[in-house]
This record gives structure tokens, C-alpha cells and sequence, in this order.
């Protein structure tokens, strides 16, 4: 592996002005088919194998066309203290609202709420459903300006009105700010690490190169692969981390060759096959987690993990190429003015921060290991009360018309009434379908916890029945997700009883399932990654313990993360300080998130940290003083290099939306506890008490396993020995 990637950054490093034209054309070629690709075609959520979806396809099969993902707002009419909108001037300022809204050229419906009795007890809320005739996406901003000046007219008149639905959705995802706040700090941490402009700038501009390729591919394929606007969310997020981190690595090592006096050329092969190795190596343990998301069996998900994956990849690639590329270009502009004169001797490199901390921990190495323990499993101790769901509307800002017209319907109508359960009655081989479906929905209604029930309404062929079900409590609720297990529990008698059967779906249901879902799916996710990474780790460290040390801290970091996201977005601990107004479940999704992205990044920080550890230990020195080497080594880099993580991250934490903001801040504070606690903290100090043994391996697993020589022996070698080496020959003349 070094060997080959000695190779590569040599070639790349002679023929620069090839690759900068490949990636250019790469880049132009998909930018291009971005622009002429059709718009993404958005299948919207799906999750095969759970009740609510099965209901779901049942509904479109029986009543085609019923279900179409055609957008809709429901507009939220509030009368002034102490008055009514049965009011004479009210009503007509509702009607009148309603029928400016019936006029848009994109409105299937607006339905009148005093002719469909959607007027809450007291008097002083309605509300009215507008129906359109193509989905969210595909909206006019005619459209929207209409909607919009409906509700301002109708605000005039002095009524409280908002509206809420999929028409009123932005599109979603990050905004482009968080991109440009992680970037900058990104700069300033990279200026600080380096004290070079170019040596800064070099890994922004190529992670932004990969981060465009990677972007436009996506886009370029969205319609023909399905792909959904979101999906390139997580991609870009990764991608800009990742991009900045390798191309970070391997400037650092030719920096560090170049100062021990290589010729440009051999430095710039040397860093891509030492450092690069670990790149590659890093990069697939990410790979790996995110094409793993599969495993969970949403689509939606494998389709985000599998994109953010070709960005890594892209990331790799880059690194590998681009960057040596760009160094011959600027062979002396990345380095430090001090660095450009002769070779500086081995005493004058050897102590720095990071040595020092490593003396530090290993002169105490167990209440280091007994302080980082105890303390991540504090954070993750509230992880125990995690309760899971999919926020809506509640989640967002009060100053959101989705948030207000929310908290004005369940004011109005109650709690429940914000997430209906619809239940679908198949009374296909049943002789009176009527009468089967009549008495499902009289023994649902007689169901604890429920406020009303609809009347059914049947399909052409009469053999299936459709009604809505109203909760006495929140979506979210907990008491919620045990009404619709209680229901479901009472269908066996219910079906010997009446011959027909009933499914529950509805959204309130299926970000239930969804949740149950995820949940029965991490043990077997964690199983797949963490197993394929530990085999990963194992043929490039050559070792049985480093492995398993790795995957027990990443466990440890990513449990403590899962904490401190339960402290501040459902315990609502300095949810504040964060701009979260309202607390409640976490995003269903969010375990998965957070163990597949984090664990791929964690093993980034372990392949640097250790590969520069595992080198020195190769090359002879004693366990103990490899540990310091390392850190000698890769401590100021890997720190840059969290910094750089967690900024990028951190950035999301300023969306508006409330899922953006979530996934922002899991991801910086696992990568924070990760970098900080787990590898800066935790790992050397396993490593002082294991000593040699933390380099072990049993010898027919030694003999099984493929040798790859990522701590680039053989290089090393030849660079030491010019003479024998043609290709350092070669380079000490260029």
C-alpha cells in the first residue's frame, strides 16, 4: 500500500498539470450535467416492513389518486379576546379568505371550515384545508405570494391567522451560513496550526473542489437514481470535514519531510505514502459506516449514507492526488519561512506540546484512564431516559406561522388533534363491509384515550373503509405511542368479531414504527461496523488489542455525545443558549446518525494517531517512547484537525431547523469528546499500561492476515538510503 501511493504522489507530483486538468475536467463535466439534469425526483419517506407504511400502500392501491403527495396548508383562523369567528364580520372575512384561496391556479380545493364543522367548541378557532394539485417541491412562488397575501388580507380584518402544512415548507437543509462559519473558522485554525497562508489555504481549496464534484454528482443523478433534495445534505457536510482533515495530513507530513531535508519531489511521495495510507485506510472505516446505514432498511437513509460516502471517497481521492499535485505547483509555499533553510537536527524537533502531554499521562496513566471513564459515562448516564420520535411543527421557533398555527390548533381542538391516527379497515372478504367497518370504529372510539372519531368513507369497490382517529394527547406523547400499541392490541378480537382487519398509520403512527424501528436496528449496525472496522483495524495495525481499545472508546464517546444531546433537546438543560425553544423526543433517527458518521470519524483520529505510533514502534523504539513519538508527530495535527471537525459541525447549530441543529450538535460534541477525551486521553493510557502487549498478535493470526505496511517501513528505508532507491535518486535531481 505505502509503496503504491509513494508511487502515485510522485506521478502526481511530475505530472501536476495533467491532474489539475483531470480534476477540472471532472469537475466542469459534472457541474454541467448538474445543470441539465432534471430536478430531483423526491419519492418522499418511506419504510418497507412496518405497519403504517404497509397501511399506507394499501390506501394508494385501494383509492388511487386519493393519496397523491399533492402539498397542502392548513390556514389557522383565531377570533380576538373574547369574540368568535361565528361573528358575522369574522365569517365573512374567513369565507372570503378561503374563496380568494380557492382561485390559485395550482389549488385543487380550500374547503369553507363553517360548511365541513371544522370550528373548535368555544367558537374561537377554525380552520380551513387548501388542497394543491402538485406537490410541495413543485410550487410556484406565484403560489406561495398568494397564500401568503390571503393570510395578510385576513390578518387586517383582525383575526389571529397562520398556517401550517407541507406548502408552507422552505425546501429544508442547510442554508449555505453554517458552510461558511465552519469554513471560516476552519481558516483560522488551520492559519494558527501551519503559520503559512498557503499551506492554510491549500486543504480549503481542495476539500471546496471536492466538495463541488461531489455536490454536482449528486445532483447530476438525483433524478435518475431518486435521490431527495435532502440527501446531499450529509454528504456536503462530510465531505467538507473529511476534505479539509486529509488533505490537512498529508501538507503536514510533507511538511515535516521537507524540514527534515527532502527534496520536494520525495517529500511530497513521502507524505502520500505514509500519510496517505492512513487516509485511505481512514477513509474506508468511514466508508464503511456510512454504506452500513443499509442495514437499517429505510431507503432514504441508504441513499444519504451511500452519497456522503462517494464524498468521502471523492475526499480520498482528492488527497491523493490533487493536493500532491498542488505541492508541486508551490513546492515552498506551504512551508514556514524557518523551514526553507537547511535541515534542522532530530534534538531540535523533539519536544512540543504534544510530547509533553504525552509524559503527562504516561506518568499517571490510570487516573487519566479512570478520569476520562468515569466522566464520559456521566454524560452518558441521561441517554437512559432517551425517548425517540420525528419533531414537527411543535419543534419549530415561535416565531415560525407553522409553530403558531400548531399551538393555535391544539388550544382550539386539543392536543391530539395536531396528529390524527387514520385507520384503514379491509373488509374485502367480509359480506357487509358497512357493518365491519361500523363496529371497528365504534370499538376503537371506545378506546381510553381517544376524543372523536370520523365517519368512514369507503372506496369505489365498497371494500375499504377510511377513517381518522383524534388523540386526547400529543404527538409526541408518550401516553400517544401506548394508544396506538393498545389499539393495535385489541385487532385480533376485533377481527374474530366483525371478519374484517385494520391497519393504523397515519404520521403520529408511522414516526412511532420509525422509532421502533431504529431502535431493533442499531444492535445489529453496531455489529456490522464496528465488526468490518475492527477486521480493518486489525490487518493495519497488526495488533488484537488496539482494535477492541478502539472500538470501546468509540462507544464510550458516542454514548456521552447520545447524553449530552438528551440534556439540551429533551431535558432542555441550556436549550436556550442553543436557540431551541422547545424540547421533547429526539429525532428517531439520530442514534443511527450519530454511530455511523462518528464512529467512521473516530477511527480517523485512531489511524493517524496510531499509524505514526505503530511506525515508531516498527522502526525500534520501546513502547513508551513510540506513545511519545506519536504525539511528537500527529498531537498538533489531530487537534487542527477536531477543531476543523467540530467548527464545520458547529455551524449547523445555527439553523433554523430544529433536526439541522440537532444533528449539528450531536456530531461536535461526539467529535469533541472523541478527539479530546477518547484518543488524546484514554488511548495513550491504555497504551502506557498495556506496553508491549497493546502490540501483540497471536502468530497464525499474524500469518491470515494480508501485510499492507502502512507505517510505510520500505519507504522509510529507501528514504534513508538514497542509493539503492532509484526513484529518490531521481527526485534529489529534480
Amino acid at each position: 500500500m505505502a509503496t503504491f501511493l509513494y508511487r502515485v504522489g510522485r506521478l502526481a507530483f511530475r505530472r501536476r498539470w495533467y491532474v489539475a486538468l483531470v480534476w477540472a475536467a471532472v469537475l466542469a463535466a459534472v457541474g454541467l450535467g448538474a445543470l441539465k439534469a432534471p430536478g430531483a425526483a423526491d419519492e418522499g419517506f418511506s419504510m418497507p416492513g412496518i405497519e403504517s407504511q404497509k397501511a399506507f400502500d394499501l390506501m394508494e392501491e385501494r383509492f388511487p389518486g386519493a393519496t397523491a403527495d399533492g402539498a397542502t396548508a392548513r390556514v389557522v383562523f383565531v377570533a380576538p379576546n373574547g369574540q368568535k369567528v361565528t361573528a358575522a364580520d369574522h365569517k365573512k372575512a374567513v369565507e372570503d379568505t378561503v374563496a380568494g384561496l380557492a382561485d390559485g391556479s395550482q389549488v385543487a380545493s380550500a374547503v369553507n371550515p363553517f360548511q365541513a364543522k371544522a370550528v373548535s367548541k368555544d367558537g374561537t378557532t377554525a380552520y380551513a384545508t387548501v388542497t394543491y394539485k402538485v406537490a410541495a417541491d413543485d410550487l410556484t412562488d406565484a403560489s406561495k405570494e398568494q397564500l401568503e397575501h390571503a393570510l395578510q388580507e385576513a390578518r387586517d380584518t383582525g383575526l389571529t391567522v397562520d398556517a401550517g402544512g407541507s406548502a408552507m415548507a422552505d425546501g429544508g437543509g442547510a442554508g449555505g451560513t453554517a458552510e461558511l462559519i465552519g469554513v471560516a473558522i476552519a481558516a483560522v485554525v488551520l492559519l494558527v496550526t501551519f503559520g503559512s497562508l498557503a499551506a492554510a489555504g491549500l486543504p480549503l481549496l481542495t476539500a471546496l473542489i471536492g466538495v463541488g464534484v461531489s455536490m454536482a454528482t449528486i445532483l447530476a443523478l438525483s433524478h435518475a437514481l431518486g435521490l431527495s433534495t435532502t440527501t446531499g445534505t450529509l454528504a456536503m457536510m462530510l465531505g467538507l470535514a473529511v476534505g479539509i482533515d486529509y488533505a490537512l495530513f498529508v501538507v503536514s507530513r510533507y511538511r515535516e519531510e521537507r524540514a527534515n531535508g527532502r527534496a520536494p519531489q520525495e517529500a511530497t511521495a513521502l507524505a502520500v505514502g505514509t500519510a496517505g495510507s492512513a487516509v485511505v485506510f481512514a477513509g474506508l472505516t468511514v466508508v464503511i459506516a456510512l454504506a452500513g446505514l443499509a442495514v437499517v432498511g429505510i431507503p432514504m437513509l441508504t441513499k444519504m449514507g451511500l452519497a456522503a460516502a462517494g464524498a468521502v471517497v471523492v475526499a480520498v481521492l482528492i488527497a491523493l492526488t490533487l493536493v500532491p499535485a498542488f505541492l508541486g505547483f508551490w513546492p515552498n509555499a506551504v512551508l514556514r519561512r524557518k523551514d526553507r533553510g537547511p535541515r534542522r537536527t532530530e534534538e531540535e524537533a523533539k519536544d512540543n506540546g504534544g510530547t509533553r502531554w504525552a509524559r503527562f499521562v504516561l506518568r499517571r496513566p490510570l487516573p487519566v484512564l479512570i478520569l476520562g471513564v468515569v466522566g464520559l459515562g456521566a454524560l452518558a448516564l441521561p441517554m437512559t431516559s432517551l425517548q425517540l420520535g420525528m419533531p414537527g411543527d411543535e419543534a419549530k421557533p415561535t416565531s415560525t406561522t407553522e409553530r403558531r398555527a400548531y399551538d393555535a390548533l391544539a388550544e382550539g381542538f386539543g392536543p391530539g388533534f395536531n396528529g390524527p391516527l387514520t385507520v384503514v379497515v379491509d373488509a374485502k372478504g367480509d359480506d357487509d363491509a358497512k357493518a365491519a367497518a361500523a363496529a371497528i370504529s365504534k370499538d376503537i372510539g371506545a378506546t381510553k384515550g381517544i376524543v372523536s372519531v370520523s365517519p368512514a368513507r369507503f372506496n369505489e369497490a365498497g371494500d375499504t373503509a377510511v377513517f381518522s382517529v383524534v388523540p386526547s394527547t400529543a404527538p409526541t406523547d408518550e401516553k400517544t405511542k401506548d394508544l396506538v400499541t393498545a389499539i393495535r392490541g385489541e385487532r385480533p378480537g376485533i377481527e374474530s368479531e366483525t371478519g374484517a382487519t385494520y391497519e393504523v398509520t397515519g404520521t403520529t403512527a408511522l414516526n412511532i414504527d420509525i422509532s421502533e424501528k431504529v431502535q431493533s436496528a442499531l444492535v445489529p449496525y453496531l455489529i456490522v461496523v464496528v465488526g468490518l472496522a475492527i477486521v480493518l483495524l486489525l490487518v493495519v495495525f497488526r495488533s488484537l488489542l488496539v482494535p477492541l481499545k478502539a472500538a470501546l472508546g468509540f462507544l464510550l464517546s458516542v454514548l456521552a455525545s447520545l447524553g449530552a444531546v438528551v440534556v439540551v433537546f429533551q431535558e432542555g438543560h441550556g436549550a436556550g443558549l442553543l436557540g431551541v425553544e422547545t424540547t421533547g423526543p429526539i429525532m428517531s433517527l439520530m442514534p443511527i446518525f450519530l454511530v455511523g458518521i462518528v464512529f467512521g470519524l473516530a477511527m480517523d483520529y485512531e489511524v493517524f494517531l496510531l499509524s505514526r505510533m505503530r511506525e515508531a514502534y516498527v522502526h525500534g523504539e520501546t513502547s513508551h517512547q513510540a506513545v511519545t513519538s506519536g504525539f511528537r508527530h500527529s498531537a498538533r495535527v489531530v487537534v487542527a484537525a477536531a477543531l476543523i471537525m467540530i467548527a464545520v459541525f458547529a455551524g449547523f447549530i445555527g439553523e433554523s431547523d430544529s433536526m439541522i441543529k440537532m444533528i449539528g450538535f450531536g456530531l461536535a460534541s461526539a467529535v469533541l469528546l472523541d478527539a479530546f477525551v477518547v484518543r488524546m486521553a484514554i488511548v495513550p493510557a491504555v497504551l502506557a499500561l498495556l506496553g508491549d502487549r497493546a502490540w501483540w498478535l497471536p502468530k497464525w493470526l499474524d500469518r491470515i492476515l494480508p501485510r499492507v505496511d502502512v507505517e510505510g517501513e520500505a519507504l522509510t528505508r529507501g528514504a534513508d538510503h538514497p542509493e539503492p532507491t532509484p526513484a529518490s535518486q531521481e527526485a534529489a535531481r529534480v
